[in-house]
């Protein structure tokens, strides 16, 4: 029971470093430009853009623009957190570089961890059940050694995750990290929220079922005064 526990507690981890490890903001550094200039009455202004024909001076901040996380649709969101994608790989490895490709063409966010240490190694045979074959897929609690790329896709249709592509065009895949050295850094990504009660529409044939199991309100009869 305590061995189930602790599966269940390591998916979620997995599934929130996939999700950016707690959501890490991408930061891609813009440097912001503010202008200096005096209107006819000698006043001066500062602001972010240039004034029309009156001359002004650029001056440099240090301030910097964070970019803002892209969202990853619903549907592949509820998949990262059901069932986080971990793919080990190592150098000079074909296959590795064959079942990355796959990853990323069908959009899966993924964790990659290397493997080129005797740490690693030991990590490896951890998470695999002692084998050392590589590359090895993780798709949350299921383990697929060596690549196959039918069985990969198998893997992944049956955690739910879509078929088709669904990455923002802003997503950055995570860096590879070793395997002995813990979760990789991976590029914040923001679950979206699911639809509201409210927004999701009722078949009619549902919406009368229901109609008719909803028992009809009788009208209580007044209190007579004393």
């Amino acid at each position: 029971m305590k061995r189930a526990h602790g599966r269940h507690k390591g998916s979620w981890r997995l599934a929130a470093a996939v999700l950016g490890v707690a959501l890490l903001v991408i930061a891609e550094a813009a440097a912001t430009q503010m202008y200096k200039w005096k209107d006819a009455q000698g006043v001066t202004h500062y602001g972010d853009t240039p004034p029309p024909r009156v001359k002004s001076e650029v001056l440099k901040t240090d301030k910097q623009a964070p970019a803002r996380a892209p969202i990853l649709p619903y549907e592949l969101a509820r998949a990262v957190q059901a069932a986080p994608v971990v793919l080990y790989t190592t150098a000079r490895c074909d296959a590795c570089d064959e079942g990355r490709t796959l990853l990323r063409a069908r959009g899966i966010p993924f964790l990659e961890r290397t493997v080129n240490t005797g740490e690693d190694q030991k990590q490896l045979e951890q998470v695999s059940g002692g084998k050392s074959e590589l590359p090895l897929l993780l798709v949350g609690s299921r383990r697929i050694t060596g690549f196959q790329a039918a069985a990969w896709n198998e893997a992944l249709t049956s955690a739910a995750y879509p078929r088709q592509k669904m990455l923002p065009p802003t997503y950055q895949f995570a860096p590879p990290a070793p395997a002995a050295g813990g979760a990789a850094a991976t590029p914040s990504a923001e679950t979206p929220v699911p639809p509201t009660r409210g927004q999701l529409r009722m078949p009619p044939d549902d919406a009368a079922g229901q109609a008719v199991q909803q028992p009809p309100r009788t009208k209580q009869p007044p209190i007579p005064e004393p």
